[in-house]
């Protein structure tokens, strides 16, 4: 399986990340993929990027060093509604948005109310995949995350990062990719790098993947082309 678009990527404005946006595109065209989306930490944690960077990645050329680059951002839930923590203005100027619990922005809590706040998270317009869901940090009901996925036809993230460094992810994420296969749910699979050197590096979620023998068309990210089809997808969606 050989996926060419790494959909969750963090910069030095992230605050905890260590390398630059050229760095990582520089990373990116050397290991051979076609796209990467920018996507920095929201405000809502210490550290995170500040609003104005979202939009500031508006002067920033779509090719760099050969790769696409993608303007997004990994927003903050921030409560058990989903709400998110950028304004709508910064919202609207994004290409690609990740929503993810983060215990620096919203409390561990019951199954029940951490599965709300995901599901209330897919049902903005603008978002478009729940970031590491299979977290165990943050226990779910799986079914009715990835039923929400299909209901507002959004995105499951299989963010490769969880396998490693998110204890107990290894048992929960090959359960909803079981279940994305199962109802035909769309999927991107992530590094969720923090170091240029990462970028890409999508090995651990992978062999999931492939031991679940997960088909390749559900994976928006296998492919530039496949990718930017989902991203005119969502342009008509936020049009709405």
């Amino acid at each position: 399986m050989k996926l060419l678009v790494d959909t969750h990527t963090h910069t030095v404005a992230s605050g905890h990340a260590y390398s630059t946006l050229r760095e990582n595109a520089l990373f990116a065209a050397s290991k051979g993929l076609e796209a990467f989306c920018c996507t920095d930490h929201g405000p809502g944690i210490e550290g995170g990027a500040p609003d104005f960077i979202i939009s500031v990645l508006k002067g920033v050329p779509d090719i760099l060093e050969g790769v696409r680059m993608i303007r997004g951002c990994e927003l903050n839930i921030i409560d058990n509604d989903g709400h998110i923590d950028l304004p709508e203005k910064y919202v609207r100027q994004t290409e690609f948005l990740i929503a993810s619990m983060h215990d620096i922005a919203i409390p561990q809590n019951t199954v029940e109310k951490n599965t709300a706040a995901l599901v209330g998270a897919l049902k903005n317009n603008y978002i478009d995949v729940v970031g590491h869901p299979g977290n165990p940090h943050y226990p779910v009901n799986i079914e009715e995350v990835v039923d929400a996925a299909k209901k507002y036809n959004k995105l499951i993230e299989i963010n490769s990062h969880s396998f490693s460094h998110r204890k107990g992810s290894d048992k929960t994420c090959p359960q909803f990719i079981r279940l994305c296969k199962q109802k035909d749910v769309r999927i991107t699979v992530s590094s969720d790098a923090h170091a240029c050197y990462n970028v890409g590096n999508f090995e651990d979620a992978v062999r999931a993947l492939e031991a679940e023998r997960f088909p390749e068309e559900l994976i928006v990210s296998r492919s530039l082309v496949a990718f930017e089809e989902y991203l005119r997808e969502r342009e008509q969606r936020v049009k709405q």
